[in-house]
């Protein structure tokens, strides 16, 4: 598992690491960034979805202000599925229909607790395949053809 954030991600990228470590059960390697000083969240958002994309990872969790931009950057990459989750339905979802492999959360718009189910929830679920396959398929489609 990779997990990076910016300056106002951090806090809840901490918060999650020890939970993935501690309670989850899961190896993290920490991307950044180490502080809540100012950064660019796209630098961080590329060096995880780049690291999933190689296979160094089967998953990444980025943390930014709201999520919004991290995910905007994460989907740039080829083979890149990511997915700004903000509660329990949004979760399944994202993983269940759309096989997302980074997901991102937003560290000032949701809270510890509510971030934890969304991790768990994420990392649980499985894709469902069938008609969501098609589409998943169609999505990557429209990737090659848009290079």
């Amino acid at each position: 598992m990779v997990i990076a954030s910016d300056h106002g991600g951090y806090a809840l990228k901490e918060t999650l690491k020890a939970y993935l470590k501690d309670e989850l059960g899961y190896e993290v390697r920490d991307f950044g960034c180490h502080s809540e000083e100012s950064v660019d969240y796209p630098d961080f958002a590329y060096l995880v979805a780049r690291a999933v994309a190689d296979g160094q990872f089967t998953y990444g969790i980025i943390v930014d202000g709201v999520g919004i931009g991290s995910c905007m950057v994460a989907n740039k990459v080829k083979g890149i599925r990511a997915a700004m989750c903000y509660d329990h339905f949004t979760a399944v979802n994202s993983k269940s229909h759309n096989d997302a492999n980074v997901l991102t959360l937003g560290g000032r718009v949701i809270g510890e607790a509510l971030a934890k189910e969304i991790v768990k929830t994420w990392l649980e679920t499985p894709f469902s395949g069938g008609r969501h396959s098609r589409r998943v398929n169609k999505i990557m489609q429209i990737e090659l053809d848009e290079a």
